[in-house]
């Protein structure tokens, strides 16, 4: 009985549905790796000549347009449906791509990057509603979850070691890399155009609905505003967490927005390591952090969140400022790996805490709050390293990202022992 429910669960999880959305998933993650890992740094830094300052400003913009239009794209998914949201996103994707293959004045690139973020924005609301509608009677949709994951993780990961393969192969060749991402794009535009037309749960409006629809808009402009100062009412009255919280949550992936657009070109030009070679640092970082990553999130269940974060943070921050340092090969690669294990260590634990701190009543709420402050960081952090980089050293962004990370580890040793403010409003 439990094979034949199994194939079941199975069967219904790889429709034609999921499977389209598992390759969209997997082709941008796979596009946004690559660009943003392997090419943009070194392509707009060496071989255009550009300031760290300005690949800042890019990165920067792209996590803006990726991060504030989730939730617009959401609101249109379920009006235009899946097809039409897509479909329109993914040609803002196409154009950006282009625009970076083909132009070099730093404006174009700059709003070619803003235009990438905008169209990979819709993705993760299209994908989580569709997968949310075609689960089981009973809510299961884990598996299909975990399914998207290797998704991500693997067009993350393969894109970069794929695209500087093929740097090296077509002898440090750009034009070849855009034209495989551009066939990229016109893959994943066919994909969108293939998906539903309205999602199953909005429909067809009939004619006499839609009037009623365009006669609602002021009602559902003062559904918004309430909605907001509902949100600001319960996160002052209910949510009962330390204040150290709220820069903690900016710090942890401020210090991503840091190392993020001089990674590759610090590797690239101070430790002259090839692209096949540094596809091999990113195995060793992204390798460790991913085998440890299960094991770590095993751990932190049995014996709580408190010595992972200290001991994650801690490892994290003292490798950082080591890592400024090497110039051995083989030492950086055993950084990389040991930034790798910190993040093992980090990442379930911190979302673990994060969960213990969220009243059960206003879950969606406040868990929404938290990632919109904790993406934050990813805006500010790509601004702060390009001036660094520019103005402070090469250096600079990785010493800074390895005195945040013991920021963190200063704040967890008081939010572990008051997690809570003391006096919590009624």
């Amino acid at each position: 009985m439990k094979q034949i429910r199994r194939k079941k669960a199975s069967q219904r999880l790889w429709t034609p549905f999921f499977s389209k959305l598992w390759i969209l998933v997997f082709l941008v993650e796979f596009m946004k790796g690559s660009l943003l890992v392997s090419i943009l740094p070194v392509y707009m830094g060496e071989t255009l000549g550009l300031s760290a300052g300005i690949i800042g400003l890019a990165f920067s913009l792209q996590y803006f347009g990726d991060n504030a239009f989730r939730a617009p794209a959401g609101w249109m998914a379920e009006r235009l449906g899946y097809r039409g949201t897509m479909s329109t996103a993914l040609l803002f994707t196409l154009v950006a791509i282009i625009m970076l293959s083909a132009l070099t004045a730093p404006v174009w690139l700059v709003i070619a990057c803003l235009l990438l973020g905008l169209g990979t924005s819709p993705l993760w609301p299209c994908v989580m509603t569709g997968t949310t509608e075609m689960s089981g009677p009973n809510n299961n949709n884990g598996a299909a979850m975990g399914t998207l994951e290797i998704a991500s993780m693997g067009g993350t990961g393969l894109g970069p070691l794929i695209m500087n393969f093929a740097i090296s192969h077509y002898g440090h060749s750009y034009s070849t890399v855009f034209m495989i991402l551009i066939g990229c794009s016109i893959v994943l535009l066919l994909v969108a155009l293939m998906l539903p037309g309205t999602n199953r749960s909005a429909g067809k409006a009939e004619p006499e609905q839609s009037a009623l629809i365009s006669s609602g808009d002021s009602k559902q402009k003062q559904q918004v505003l309430r909605g907001i100062q509902e949100t600001i009412r319960t996160l002052k009255t209910k949510l009962n967490v330390n204040p150290l919280i709220y820069p903690a949550l900016f710090l942890q992936s401020f210090v991503i927005g840091l190392i993020s657009p001089v990674l590759t070109l610090y590797a690239r030009t101070d430790l002259g390591i090839s692209p096949n070679l540094y596809s091999m640092l990113l195995i060793a970082g992204g390798g460790v952090t991913v085998l440890a990553l299960i094991p770590c999130g095993k751990l932190v269940d049995r014996l709580g969140t408190k010595y992972f974060l200290h001991i994650g943070f801690l490892l994290a921050g003292t490798t950082l400022f080591f890592f400024s340092t090497v110039q051995s090969i083989p030492l950086v690669f055993v950084s990389v790996a040991i930034i790798g294990l910190g993040y093992a260590l980090i990442l379930p634990a911190w979302n673990t805490f994060l969960a213990q701190l969220i009243p059960e009543s206003e879950r969606a709420t406040v868990w929404g709050f938290f990632l919109t402050l904790q993406g934050s960081g990813m805006v500010i952090g790509p601004l702060v390293s390009g001036v660094l980089w520019d103005h402070a050293g090469h250096t600079a962004p990785f010493i800074i990202s390895g005195i945040v990370m013991l920021l963190m580890f200063s704040c967890h040793l008081v939010l572990a022992r008051h997690p809570r403010r003391k006096n919590a409003e009624a």
